[in-house]
């Protein structure tokens, strides 16, 4: 996410490594290339003449102080202007309201609103444990009412059953009664989405406003569309009272234009943001952890709260009790932690977080992708549990039956073995005492150079 942007603002910064003071000179060369990489990554015009200007005012004359250079100077005042910028701190839904609380979902055609709905409500049902009902008002669209029915069964929650032939305030009408009659805490409408913003689709939607009067009235935007994104969000405030706004395929985003430009122009804070195609990739839009990423610099919170939720705690505590009473870590535990990594949104996921994973050569972050991660989990499938568990015993001919069985090459399965081995060898360190601190003594180059240099991944 925003890795186009990062990179530029980070290396633009990095330049005043070294300096003695922050002078009028070199803060006018690193704010226009900051100013150019912006304009670069499709953020509003205006927002970005605000922003520099902001940072500008705030830079002329702070003189290094204690242990800070100019580059770290700057890195604070650029930090927390993002933070300014995309709204201070995260702002959740308001539901403390006499049930049901009704949220009216709108958005353009393809902006991924439908499967917005669904997330939202898996969301709302896993972390404030509400019971949730949608319905869908989009009765021109080919499909749409199955899809939510479809993606409503995914999640677990109740779905209002429509029609094409119905009128779209009716249905939100008569689901808004349903989810008073079945005492549900929360009701998500859908709406129609269109290419383009017409009179006629924001007729309609103001109708169903006025209907059902909603407490939450929510607008997704695609953030790949970077400030078309903005001035459509823009739009539509003007003709609803929008609450707040759900940034959706973040995690093809690697320009950043709709997230620093959509609070700006339309005042309305950005809630979530979708942060890949699967039902549970969805979350809290928190500005500094967002604004963390974007300078290199991770966003541990967010994977810690991730890994909480989502890592099996029993298993990881088995394998734990495992490492310290010193038995043998096998390929089947390795297998294992390749299917509790999937479960973060992947390998690629988990370095948008990780401080300084920014700085790695672009060769060596190409070599850590999710492809390696499934071709490991091939070879591993294609073995036999005795194989796994005592990988010493495959001989040449075993290899090449694991390499037909996994589709790949017998280069391969010797990649993963000589891998395996140094991970064991690390794992035995971490059953002994001072294991950690003996473990990361014992990695050459650091963790991320051992990544980066194929350490634990097959070559792509």
């Amino acid at each position: 996410m925003f890795a186009s942007l990062s990179e530029r603002i980070t290396s633009a910064i990095k330049k005043l490594s070294g300096r003695g003071q922050l002078t009028a000179e070199n803060i006018h060369d690193t704010l226009r290339e900051i100013r150019i990489a912006l304009l670069e990554a499709d953020v509003a015009l205006p927002v970005v003449r605000d922003f520099i200007a902001h940072i500008q005012e705030k830079a002329l004359g702070v003189e290094v102080i204690n242990s800070l250079t100019p580059d770290q100077v700057l890195i604070k005042l650029v930090h927390d202007e993002l933070v300014s910028l995309m709204g201070e701190t995260s702002v959740g839904l308001e539901l403390n309201v006499e049930p049901p609380a009704v949220i009216l979902m709108a958005g353009l055609q393809g902006s991924g609103k439908t499967t917005t709905v669904a997330k939202l409500a898996r969301w709302l049902k896993q972390n404030d444990k509400k019971n949730i009902m949608v319905a869908s008002t989009d009765v021109y669209r080919p499909a749409a009412i199955q899809q939510l029915q479809t993606l409503a069964t995914q999640v677990e929650v109740t779905f209002f059953p429509s029609h094409v032939n119905d009128d779209p305030v009716a249905i939100a009408k008569a689901a808004l009664q349903a989810a008073r009659t079945q005492l549900m805490d929360v009701l998500i409408i859908d709406t129609a989405g269109r290419l383009h913003i017409d009179d006629e689709m924001m007729a309609e939607i103001q109708r169903i406003h006025a209907a059902i009067h909603p407490h939450e009235t929510l607008f997704t935007v695609d953030s790949l569309t970077g400030q078309d994104a903005a001035n459509t969000a823009k739009a539509f405030n003007d003709a609803l009272p929008l609450t707040g706004v759900i940034l959706t395929k973040t995690d093809g985003d690697a320009r950043g234009g709709a997230a620093l430009s959509v609070r700006h122009i339309t005042g309305k804070p950005i809630r979530f943001m979708g942060i890949g195609e699967k039902i549970d990739a969805f979350e809290l839009f928190h500005p500094d952890r967002v604004a963390s990423r974007i300078l290199g610099m991770g966003d541990i919170l967010s994977l810690v709260e991730e890994a909480e939720r989502k890592i099996d705690r029993k298993k990881a505590e088995k394998l734990a009790k495992k490492i310290k009473k010193g038995k043998t870590f096998n390929l089947e535990d390795f297998r294992d932690q390749l299917r509790e990594v999937s479960k973060l949104g992947g390998i690629g996921s988990i370095m948008g977080k990780l401080p300084g994973m920014g700085a790695l050569p672009q060769m060596a972050k190409d070599k850590i992708n999710d492809r390696s991660l499934k071709e490991i989990e091939a070879i591993i499938n294609s073995m036999t549990p005795k194989e796994r568990r005592f990988p010493v015993i495959i001989n040449g001919s075993r290899k090449r039956r694991i390499a037909m069985g996994s589709g790949t090459d017998i280069q391969a399965v010797n990649r993963l073995l000589k891998q395996f081995t140094l991970m064991q060898k690390m794992m035995k360190k971490l059953s002994g005492a001072g294991g950690l601190t003996k473990l990361m003594r014992g990695l050459p180059g650091g963790l991320m150079s051992g990544m980066g240099g194929g350490g634990f991944f097959p070559k792509s």
